[in-house]
């Protein structure tokens, strides 16, 4: 059973569904732009849908505002400005809460950062993915590399002093001095913070279905990624997740929030949330229509009728425990054992068997300070998570 004695930090995700064209890689919630984007409707089932969602959050604090997508960035200022203009008159927003904007370099104009920032959006999160050409048109991606230079320029520009620059690396006939180059002209243009990950070939994606060429081994794979996180150590970006670099008080505090098992509300078109109850003391998990069409209408609540807006899932103890350590686990440094269980409502006995049998393989390192993995347990994260699974 649960006991929760307090509720951890909440965080507000925000989905914007539309991308001017599908990645081929893409796995999440995306859909074509229709020729008009239909952003003012949208933000106002956006706010309808916080609406709904607000008694599930009576008097608590949101930390931190995530945009993410699709694209948010295809939606202007004016549309921004209505949405987190009735976020902050409906939900109490910490007067420092990080609030991260997604952005790709092919669909922003001059002066736009500049009105992010002047809305209260102190965190960019620029897509680039490459600064090769090639490389972006195998990604089916719209912009080139001098598009993404210029991004990263014109968040510094219109006072980004926070902002995340995302890449990959084994692309298809990518070299380990290919990957490294392009780790090189991030660094160059100074982000405040990194993700670098490897390109998987997620089902229900095009690249799924239809593989491309040169996919590199896994021993070159592991061999540009060493090197790329050898690189980002020297220019001072510390490895804090397993796909996250950040200079120093400079990490992502929405994703920490998740990756610590925090509570999170999802709004949008296929939005997920995590709410802990502390009168019922349960967790919950709601997951929206994904459909935007769809969406769209389901916001608009009649009174006495079923909605098809959102699904809803009470976690168990054992679910609770498991997601946890897969979230806590991708942290380089771990976490404090009380973290557990002012998060969870559960005893650190309920992972204790696990706990142990990881110690003993050598795949984490147990103490009343911190509960970490070993480098063997990053390196072999798959296996170390295994033995929660039926904590």
């Amino acid at each position: 059973m649960f006991n929760f004695t307090a509720l951890p930090p909440l965080s507000l995700y925000i989905h914007i569904p539309w991308c001017v064209r599908k990645c081929p890689y893409c796995d999440f919630n995306s859909h074509q732009s229709p020729q008009t984007l239909p952003e003012m409707a949208y933000v106002d089932a956006l706010i309808d849908d916080l609406g709904q969602d607000l008694p599930r959050i009576w008097g608590r604090q949101v930390q931190s505002i995530f945009i993410g997508g699709g694209t948010p960035s295809l939606f202007s200022p004016r549309a921004l400005d209505h949405l987190l203009s009735n976020i902050r008159a409906m939900v109490q927003l910490q007067p420092l809460a990080e609030i991260t904007l997604e952005a790709n370099p092919g669909t922003l104009e001059t002066g736009r950062f500049r009105e992010y920032r002047a809305l209260g959006i102190n965190r960019l999160s620029i897509g680039v993915q490459s600064f090769h050409d090639e490389q972006l048109k195998r990604l089916g991606r719209i912009h080139n590399a001098a598009q993404a230079r210029q991004a990263a320029e014109l968040a510094h520009t219109a006072g980004f002093e926070n902002f995340n620059l995302d890449l990959m690396f084994a692309l298809p006939g990518q070299s380990p001095d290919a990957a490294l180059a392009d780790i090189e002209a991030a660094i160059q243009l100074s982000p405040s913070h990194l993700s670098h990950y490897q390109l998987t070939l997620e089902p229900n994606t095009l690249f799924h279905n239809h593989p491309p060429a040169g996919i590199p081994e896994d021993e070159a794979m592991w061999a540009m990624q060493e090197a790329c996180q050898e690189r980002l150590a020297t220019a001072g970006y510390g490895h804090y997740e397993v796909s996250a670099y950040a200079r120093p008080n400079q990490q992502c505090q929405h994703n920490l929030n998740y990756w610590e098992f925090g509570d999170y509300l999802g709004i949008g078109a296929g939005a997920h949330g995590k709410i802990t109850h502390g009168a019922q003391q349960n967790i919950t998990r709601l997951t929206k229509q994904r459909q935007p069409a769809r969406y769209m209408a389901a916001c608009v609540e009649q009174s006495g009728q079923p909605s098809d807006l959102r699904t809803e899932q009470v976690l168990s103890p054992a679910d609770a425990g498991f997601e946890f350590m897969l979230n806590a686990l991708r942290l380089q440094d771990g976490f404090a054992p009380h973290l557990f269980s002012t998060h969870t409502g559960l005893a650190l006995t309920q992972i204790e068997a696990g706990l142990r049998q990881a110690e003993a393989k050598g795949l984490l390192e147990w103490s009343v300070q911190r509960i970490k993995p070993t480098r063997q347990g990053h390196l072999f994260l798959n296996d170390l998570l295994e033995l929660f699974c039926h904590s």
